[in-house]
């Protein structure tokens, strides 16, 4: 079992009992239900199947769902390619946001790029010193500033940095507050323009980080960042520990956006690429004989 599906699968044997090579579309309603993906979903995707149904038919609903017209509809993640990359992440308190990035760096520097971090999250000086923590442990330069001061000017800087040192990538945090408060949606907003005029308003990376461990009740909340900054992408944290696999699915339909990686652990190599067609045999594994 893909280990950032152990608990999806636990939940769904407990409640399903044997698996089977066929399963009643109610019972199978139900089943999707209790993984996280929301009831219109479960719906549509079941919409025309018969009364029992096999793993295969299944696969098939569920790929066709996500692909739209053809295989090309499928929702991708762009790499850019001129240099440097920038990554811009947000995310609230609590969803792994600084982990995150550490993980994000560790894998580009393993991939021999240089990379830079920018410690944006002036909010909380916490956060200031964790990301400088990982950045001496994993090996990457960092960019800071004090407690309170200005974070567009830290992106500002950390981009020029990155810019002068030859860097593949820069990395930066941003302070990690509900995303309904209106201070800091002004305060993100003016961060993302600042960063596209330090790269000539060439495009760069708005990723959302987002806590597993929520769920489908974390859609809203990324509905608010999406809306505000138009992001690029998403990264799920803490899969090895939630039970609400399925609603990677019902974040991918709401948002027509890439989950680029799942965090599966604290240690900064436990992120993984999101490879949507071993989730879905995650999925079908944990269900069907």
């Amino acid at each position: 079992m893909f280990s950032f599906l152990k608990k999806t699968s636990e939940n769904i044997t407990r409640f399903l009992g044997q698996k089977k090579k066929k399963i009643s579309k109610d019972v199978l309603e139900e089943i999707l239900i209790e993984c996280d993906i929301n009831y219109d979903i479960v719906m549509k995707i079941l919409d025309n199947l018969g009364d029992n149904v096999s793993k295969d038919e299944l696969r098939v609903a569920i790929e066709r769902f996500f692909r739209g017209e053809s295989y090309y509809d499928k929702v991708r993640f762009q790499e850019l390619k001129q240099t440097p990359i920038v990554y811009l992440i947000f995310g609230v308190n609590g969803a792994g946001k600084t982990t995150t990035i550490a993980k994000l760096a560790k894998r580009f520097k393993d991939n021999n790029k240089k990379v830079i971090l920018g410690a944006g999250d002036t909010f909380r000086a916490a956060a200031i010193e964790q990301l400088q923590l990982w950045s001496d442990k994993i090996g990457v330069d960092i960019i800071t500033t004090k407690h309170a001061h200005d974070p567009s000017a830290l992106a500002f800087d950390t981009i020029n940095a990155a810019k002068a040192r030859n860097m593949d990538y820069a990395i930066i945090d941003t302070a990690g507050r509900l995303p309904n408060q209106t201070n800091l949606k002004n305060e993100l907003v003016k961060i993302s323009k600042t960063c596209s005029k330090a790269i000539d308003e060439r495009p760069f990376h708005k990723i959302l980080v987002l806590d597993g461990t929520q769920g489908s009740s974390s859609i809203e909340q990324a509905r608010i960042f999406h809306e505000s900054l138009g992001l690029d992408g998403i990264i799920i944290t803490k899969m090895d520990g939630t039970s609400k696999g399925g609603s990677i699915l019902s974040i991918i339909y709401e948002f027509k956006l890439p989950i680029i990686f799942l965090g599966i652990g604290e240690k900064e190599n436990e992120l993984i690429p999101f490879d949507e067609k071993e989730f879905i045999e995650g999925l079908l594994d944990s269900i069907f004989e």
